[in-house]
């Protein structure tokens, strides 16, 4: 008998089926000794090759039985498909369950439904639709079963989560456009529910990238506008959001009808329904990544959507009930929740360039996306593309607004204030004198949720104030200290995200006032709860570096090292808490320099701890996977950033000890040939400032470290490849002549860095000094490529300023050009750029840079030399003619 024909007779024992759904039933319990004990019985149960035909059989077949047994049947099954249990078992049994499973896709309980629904999209993110080539024109079909709308609603469900979770995986042609016939007539069903579950399944279409919809554009159109009047809110969420993605997707269908699409938006943005607001307000947001569009679509309607956006801006009631318990108590003694704490990551240093990302904007965290966070968003956008022009329609609203008697009012003008902030401040510039002074009266204002969004709003600001002697500065920074130490927990969050705001902006002008700032900060360490602990280490890391070493004096010194040495030996190596601590620490090592020489050992002797423990963790993790835990190695990662910043920071005579005492050296080695990239970027970091500082304690490792270093050129890792190639170029200066056996490798190596389109800046810079310094002196190894990378490599080094980096790349870049003038003939005008680039080369170099111009000039004869010179830019040529006299 077929394997497939016996399962499809097969019956479960009865004693072995009530003892699954026994199972089943206790794993519904709340008592933990008895999920302890489902959970055994499970993982044992598992093993068994028919244990998934019981589960589908109780699914699928017992009918009867309680829905909550039935449901936690297909969820064991859903959950075992990403795991071995599934994979190991034999196809006639995976094709029982299927059947099983899709069998009560038309079940009466939703619940049912829904769980067949969530194990159908399961099965093809797991498998594809390769295992199972009759699913989608299975469930196709039972849509057509007009006698059974369960079945209907259960076959759309489906279809819906499919194209949610795989709709950019399914082929267009063989999958989603048969579909569409079958769906779109759901439109008009007389059931809300199938309507917009059908407008669901073609908004999940339309957001595929190879645009299935296009064979059927029209006809969507002409079901989706019929559906602008119906009653369903669902349907209408779908419909709004339907708009934003054909904006995105079908622009050019669209068009014709953005009037009256926009003036129906604006109605549903402003609908009591928060859900269909979200949908519609989206779209706005959607609308402002089309700036052109925005411009010449927009403005006839502007007055109604900046009145309806401002509307939409205050706390809803529901916000207000949810946020009342913390905005009127003083909640600063009342610990953080565990869930309260947004997890934090670290990320990795990248060596000999700066880090040009900016950190996110994230003003408010205690809520989470919304119909007031959108719109606000939306009339920022609007106010970067339209800039003071949007003023005429907002400041009457606002005036209304900013002094009402209802305080929900009064914050959402507030809000809007700070949205504005960016896009229209030269706009706004002859309001701020009255504006200021009013703005930093409500930071006294009695509801913490206005004096939460005024600190935010006044940091959108703060560049007007910091102006030189402005009225206003010192007040704001007056009241921004109060509020870091106000009793509302919420209050906090803000006054210490704006104060350090404030701190990039005013720099060196917080000097006179460091001592009432260093006072709060050390003040707040002994207030704040965990969560805000976290934006304060960021608050006291902007002032190092906004002030620099005006810091090293003892009396701030000891002040401020204080609580951070505290948390340092308190906290254990497993908190996560050690992230934006580590951080801070490092800013403020960077702006001390050698003043911080006295919190050196225990700060480096605590990160070498960690990272010798996490290496140690992951050798025993390695040793014994099954029953040892892998080590979180982000804390492997900030512990070598910081040692990276002390190296760099600090005269080496105050490191040596530590570094030899800490075995650092070895540990890198270890580092090195980590499987992380994360972490072999920043032990290259390490190496390179070790190199670079105190290069005697790296030499006798030097032949172990370099192949590793080479082997990490690899420009798909960018920040691995940037800091090894910038390790080795600190390398060439050292070992010199020593890096002949490597030179050829890492010259092909770069140079085919150097070809790829588009590369990172940093990396490009690190990849023409390192190859500039092994010319120094590897020269006859690295210029016969010369031709293959000269016109990058001049491309990126005359964008370096002035400084010994760049002085000793142009050095080996001489000595290459000298050795094969042929290899820079063709790209000659870029050498010249490059060496026009400097302000201020020292002499030698100077005349290094003469007598390759002028021995070019020579051989190219005076008549030709003119002829091309004549097709540099006119800049250039001033430049040459000025400091070489050609």
């Amino acid at each position: 008998m077929d394997a497939r024909t016996e399962m499809t007779d097969w019956a479960p024992n009865e004693g072995e089926l009530r003892q699954v759904l026994l199972l089943l039933e206790h794993s519904q319990s709340p008592d933990s000794a008895v999920q302890k004990n489902v959970q055994e019985n499970l993982f044992q149960l598992n093993s068994h090759n028919r244990f998934g035909c019981y589960l589908a059989y109780i699914f699928g077949v017992m009918t009867r039985e309680q829905v909550a047994n039935r449901s936690v049947a297909g969820i064991i099954l859903k959950n075992n498909m990403r795991t071995a249990q599934w994979t190991n078992l034999t196809p006639d049994v995976k094709d029982y369950i299927k059947t099983k499973i899709l069998s009560a896709i038309g079940d009466e309980s939703p619940l049912i439904r829904a769980t067949v629904g969530v194990f159908l999209t399961t099965v093809v993110v797991e498998e594809g639709l390769d295992e199972w080539p009759t699913l989608l024109p299975t469930l196709s079909q039972l849509l057509h079963q007009e006698e059974r709308p369960t079945l209907q609603e259960g076959a759309l469900g489906a279809l819906q989560k499919i194209l949610e979770d795989s709709g950019d995986r399914l082929d267009k042609c063989a999958h989603i456009e048969p579909l569409l016939p079958h769906i779109l007539p759901f439109f008009g069903s007389t059931s809300s529910r199938i309507r917009g579950l059908a407008m669901n399944c073609i908004n999940c279409i339309l957001m595929v990238h190879d645009d299935p919809i296009s064979s059927v554009i029209d006809q969507f159109l002409a079901q989706l506008f019929a559906r602008a009047q119906d009653d369903d809110p669902e349907v209408i969420k779908q419909l709004c959001r339907s708009l934003t993605l054909l904006l995105e997707s079908h622009l050019e269908k669209l068009v014709p009808y953005l009037p009256n699409v926009i003036e129906y938006l604006i109605t549903k943005t402003a609908d009591s329904n928060e859900a269909i607001a979200l949908e519609a307000c989206e779209f706005w947001l959607a609308l402002a990544e089309n700036t052109q569009l925005a411009e010449q679509i927009i403005a006839p309607f502007m007055a109604k959507l900046v009145g309806v956006l401002v509307q939409c801006m205050r706390y809803t009631v529901d916000d207000i009930n949810l946020l009342r318990a913390n905005d009127e108590t003083e909640d600063a003694m009342v610990p953080d929740r565990a869930e309260d704490i947004k997890p934090r990551f670290h990320r990795g240093k990248v060596a000999g360039g700066e880090d040009d990302s900016d950190d996110e904007d994230d003003d408010d965290q205690h809520q989470e996306w919304s119909v007031r966070k959108c719109a606000a968003a939306s009339l920022d956008a609007f106010a970067s593309i339209f800039r003071e022009s949007i003023l005429p329609h907002l400041l009457p609203i606002l005036k209304d607004m900013i002094a009402h008697p209802q305080w929900e009012v009064k914050e959402s003008a507030v809000l809007a204030l700070g949205a504005v902030a960016e896009g229209c401040l030269d706009g706004m510039k002859p309001h701020l004198d009255e504006l200021v002074p009013y703005l930093l009266g409500l930071l006294q204002d009695r509801k913490a949720l206005v004096r939460s969004i005024t600190c935010w709003t006044l940091s959108r600001y703060c560049t007007f104030v910091v102006v030189e002697n402005h009225p206003h500065f010192h007040q704001l920074l007056k009241e921004l200290l109060a509020r870091i130490l106000d009793g509302n927990k919420r209050v906090q969050e803000a006054a210490c995200s704006a104060f350090a705001t404030f701190e990039e902006e005013a720099n060196v002008q917080l000097v006179p006032f460091l001592p009432d700032i260093i006072g709060t900060l050390v003040t707040a360490f002994g207030y704040y709860q965990a969560r805000n602990l976290l934006i304060l280490y960021d608050a006291v890391g902007t002032l190092a570096d906004s002030v620099g070493s005006h810091l090293a004096k003892d009396e701030y010194m000891t002040a401020l090292m204080a609580p951070l040495i505290t948390k340092l030996q308190i906290l254990p190596d497993e908190d996560r808490e050690l992230f934006p601590l580590l951080e801070c620490i490092s800013s403020v090592a960077t702006a001390l320099g050698e003043s911080f020489v006295p919190f050196c050992p225990i700060v480096f002797t605590r990160c070498a701890s960690i990272v010798r423990r996490c290496l140690e963790k992951s050798y025993a993790h390695e040793m014994d996977r099954e029953n040892v835990e892998a080590p979180d190695k982000d804390f492997m990662i900030v512990s070598l950033d910081l040692i990276s910043g002390l190296i760099s920071s600090i005269p080496v005579r105050h490191m040596e000890s530590l570094i030899d005492e800490s075995h650092l050296v070895h540990l890198l080695l270890r580092c090195a040939d980590d499987p992380m990239p994360e972490v072999r970027q920043s032990t290259f970091a390490v190496l390179g400032d070790l190199i670079k500082n105190c290069f005697h304690l790296v030499r006798p490792v030097v032949n172990d470290f370099t192949p590793i270093l080479v082997r990490n050129i690899e420009p798909e890792l960018i920040s691995v490849c940037n800091n090894s190639t910038w390790a080795l170029g600190e390398m060439a200066l050292q070992i010199k002549e020593g890096m002949k056996e490597y030179a050829r490798t890492i010259t092909l190596k770069l140079t085919a860095v150097m070809a790829r389109e588009n590369v990172q800046k940093t990396l490009l810079e690190n990849t023409a000094m390192t190859l500039g310094r092994l010319g120094i002196y590897c020269t006859e190894d690295v210029s016969p490529a010369l031709q293959y990378f000269i016109r990058p490599a001049c491309y990126a080094l005359r964008n370096v300023r002035d400084n010994a980096d760049k002085e000793s790349a142009f050095r080996g870049i001489c000595l290459m050009v000298n050795t094969n003038p042929q290899g820079v003939l063709a790209d000659f005008v870029f050498l010249c750029d490059a060496i026009a680039s400097w302000t201020a080369p020292p002499e030698d170099l100077k005349n290094m840079f003469r007598s390759i111009l002028f021995g070019f000039r020579q051989s190219l004869g005076e008549n030709n030399w003119q002829l091309f010179t004549s097709q540099f830019p006119d800049i250039l040529r001033q430049r040459l003619s000025m400091q070489y006299a050609l």
